[in-house]
């Protein structure tokens, strides 16, 4: 996935079918100066196009679009040379939503409604390696995913990380970038990727969030992190 090199600001490309919408998110975004909305698009399709011509950093897309929609273009977009970080931003809190959209790649999953200062810290994270993902949506998938979930498995899977490991998988949990688990831990970022890459592989995660899920599926039923 694209990241920031620190140099600039973090360019997005915004996907969702209502322009109002579109221009209200640009104005939110760019108030700060640290991100810039290089491009937007109304469809998954031009979401497509407009990532390969316009290369961003993070792309913010609407799950519900005319055409080809927001599932369908992430499916394509990870597998572009360098993606985006990509999130879904919806209106939508539907379960089955959110596990699609982390099966498919998305490293977050944000609601529209969203504070202001949240959706900005968001794309910052994001950019930054981070994973995001609205806390009122954790609240309502975890219950479901432990259904489905073998916690034995994953509490077995955690409890044998390192105890540095089990360091990096918490701050990754909380929502932490690489630089700010670095800080926290004393780490190079180099460092910290090699160890989140270790963290996936160990856990059979696909993505950030995936690793998350399960690190809170596991404190959620009394294992440790």
């Amino acid at each position: 996935m694209a990241a920031t090199d620190g140099d600039g600001p973090i360019r997005v490309v915004l996907a969702d079918d209502e322009p109002m919408l579109r221009r209200g998110l640009k104005v939110l975004l760019e108030s700060g100066g640290t991100i810039e909305v290089v491009s937007e698009a109304g469809d998954g399709r031009g979401l497509l196009s407009e990532v390969r011509a316009h290369r961003p950093h993070v792309a913010l897309i609407d799950v519900q679009m005319p055409g080809t929609d927001g599932l369908a273009a992430l499916r394509e977009l990870v597998q572009l040379p360098e993606p985006p970080v990509a999130a879904m931003l919806t209106t939508f809190d539907l379960d089955d939503y959110v596990t699609e959209a982390l099966r498919f790649g998305a490293q977050g999953f944000l609601l529209k409604d969203a504070e202001p200062e949240v959706l900005v810290r968001a794309v910052q994270d994001l950019a930054s390696g981070g994973a995001v993902l609205d806390p009122r949506i954790t609240a309502r998938l975890l219950p479901r995913l432990r259904i489905t979930s073998d916690n034995a498995r994953e509490t077995s899977l955690v409890k044998a990380l390192s105890g540095r490991e089990q360091q990096v998988l918490q701050l990754l949990a909380d929502g932490r970038s690489n630089a700010d688990i670095g800080t926290r831990l004393g780490l190079t970022e180099a460092t910290v990727k090699s160890y989140v890459s270790t963290v996936l592989t160990k856990l059979g995660a696909q993505n950030r969030v995936q690793a998350a899920l399960i690190a809170q599926r596991v404190a959620g039923v009394g294992g440790e992190r």
